[in-house]
């Protein structure tokens, strides 16, 4: 137990940490610092294509097998029964309306790209090995919790929009999802030589590259949680800081179930303990109009993702390596 609370504590003092930490306070202290948009948006753009190249060409190397589509199958199930399980916990903690709790379900049934990145920056640090695959495994656990989320509202009698081609459109050609899948592709098939030729762009410059964008988010999660009066009651707070512990348990059972390394064991974790921002809340307004998008936005941007950065991943981390090392 000494040993996990250690590696917590120093995985908190990283740069990626205390960049975060630094835009949160700037942003709850109401100062003037900024990140422009366009900026912002380069360094997410950056970040997906280095993860997803990277995962592609560890994926070359290690070749296609049963462990790749086992590890696909439990991030799928993950991503469809989270979604319950979370509902669950909102009607039983909080007053919110099935068609909201539909909503933020599917929420932390998803994943959070961004806290996979931060995860999987933290895992190399530590010096635990991770299978490549992961990357494919994030990109599956986009879509399922938003198929569980509506039926959830449906049947609690909620007004779910159908499943139709436009919100098909809206969950599969996400930009993030797009780039995060095709940039795996090209390292999957340009493997090490495709590496070797842009090494220098994508692998040295990620670190500083994250620390900056971390900061963007911590800016963004403080304007969120100053904002958002009212709307965090005793009941969701708790549930913002309960379910990503939960989730990462069922990451944890299932990593394990599949034998995979302490990295891919702490990244396991790290995706079923996160929560989307970004793709979920886009096919909500198609999917669930009426859910109150400040509810499940303050809740997985200001509440689940700062808890993540900052307590949950090396806690994860830590773990994994107890566990599977």
């Amino acid at each position: 137990m000494q040993d996990i609370l250690t590696l917590a504590a120093t995985n908190l003092l990283t740069p990626m940490i205390l960049c975060f930490a630094l835009g949160l306070f700037a942003a709850l202290a109401r100062s003037e610092l900024t990140i422009p948009e366009a900026v912002a948006k380069g360094m997410s753009i950056y970040l997906l294509f280095a993860i997803g190249f990277k995962g592609g060409v560890s994926v070359s190397d290690h070749g296609l097998d049963a462990r790749l589509l086992a590890a696909l199958l439990a991030g799928i199930a993950l991503s469809f029964v989270i979604p319950f399980v979370a509902f669950a916990l909102l009607r039983g903690m909080t007053s919110l309306s099935p068609t909201d709790a539909a909503a933020v379900s599917a929420h932390y049934g998803s994943i959070s790209i961004v806290t996979f990145v931060t995860g999987s920056s933290m895992v190399q640090a530590a010096g635990l090995a991770a299978e490549g695959y992961m990357v494919a495994v994030a990109a599956a656990m986009e879509a399922p919790a938003i198929i569980s989320a509506l039926y959830l509202a449906s049947r609690s009698g909620g007004r779910a929009e159908k499943m139709d081609a436009e919100l098909w459109r809206e969950i599969l050609l996400n930009g993030s999802i797009v780039l995060l899948v095709g940039s795996f592709l090209i390292g999957l098939i340009t493997g090490a030589p495709g590496m070797a030729r842009i090494e220098a762009f994508i692998v040295a410059p990620f670190q500083g590259v994250l620390c900056l964008f971390l900061l963007d988010m911590g800016l963004i999660a403080g304007r969120g949680m100053r904002g958002a009066k009212g709307v965090l009651t005793a009941g969701v707070l708790l549930f913002g800081l309960l379910m990503p512990v939960v989730g990462a348990g069922f990451g944890l059972a299932a990593g394990l179930m599949l034998g995979l390394s302490p990295g891919g064991l702490a990244l396991m974790m790290v995706l079923a303990g996160s929560a989307s921002y970004i793709a979920v809340p886009a096919a909500m307004r198609v999917a669930l109009p009426d859910a109150n998008p400040s509810i499940y936005l303050t809740l997985s941007l200001g509440v689940t993702f700062p808890f993540n950065l900052v307590l949950g991943i090396p806690a994860w981390v830590a773990v994994a390596g107890a566990v599977g090392g």
